[in-house]
Parts: C-alpha cells; structure tokens; sequence
C-alpha cells in the first residue's frame, strides 16, 4: 500500500510540473485585436528569454514593454539576440494590453529598415 501511495504522489507531482507552462503562459486574450498601434521609438532595454522575449520602448518620453514571440520563434523568424540592441530605434506594430495602457503584444518588428513577422 505504502508504495502505491509513493507512486501515486510521485505521478501526481509530474503530472503537476508538466502543466505548470501551460498554466503559467497567459495567452494573448489580454490585448486587444480591435486597437492596432504602432509605435517608433528606441529600445531601452532587451529580454531574450522564455516565454517571450520583450522590449522596452522608448517612445517620445513614454515607456513602453512590447511582447515579442518566443527566442525560438525569433529565430525562425531570423531575429538573434544581438539585433536587439539598447539605443536602436525600432518601429513596433501590435496589439495593446487591455489592462495596462503601456505593454503591447507585438506582431511585426522594423529593425534597421527590415520588417520582421512575429506571428
């Protein structure tokens, strides 16, 4: 019984971890579809991390925080981390956060004059 019971937590507890992604990834019904915004400003600061890379956007004063595809999806997408640069201007078009006024969900990236696909 002792070891049924051991079993039984141990898949339990794998079970768990193997959902803890699922749950911690938020989806992208957060933004708002009907609103497009494009924005031009300089990158402030750079995450290329799991899930989403982001970026911080300088434009005209405000703040931006601009979520990008997963580093995988850049990739395919031919973005490296090193075309993410503090100081470089870049054009961002998305969705905003229907909560927060200054996070967006990123769909095309214009960097150096070259237009890149996120979806």
């Amino acid at each position: 019984m002792r070891i049924a019971i051991q079993l039984f937590a141990g898949l339990l507890t794998l079970g768990l971890l193997g959902a803890a992604p699922a749950l911690a990834h938020h989806g992208w019904s957060e933004y708002d579809s009907n609103r497009p915004v494009i924005l031009s400003g300089t990158i402030t600061e750079v995450s290329y991390t799991y899930p989403h890379a982001t970026i911080k956007l300088d434009v005209a004063g405000k703040n931006w925080l601009a979520v990008l595809a997963p580093p995988s999806r850049m990739s395919m997408r031919d973005v490296s981390s090193s075309d993410l640069k503090a100081g470089m201007p870049a054009n961002v078009e998305g969705f905003p956060k229907r909560d927060d006024a200054a996070e967006m969900r990123a769909e095309r990236i214009t960097l150096g004059g070259k237009l890149y696909e996120l979806r």
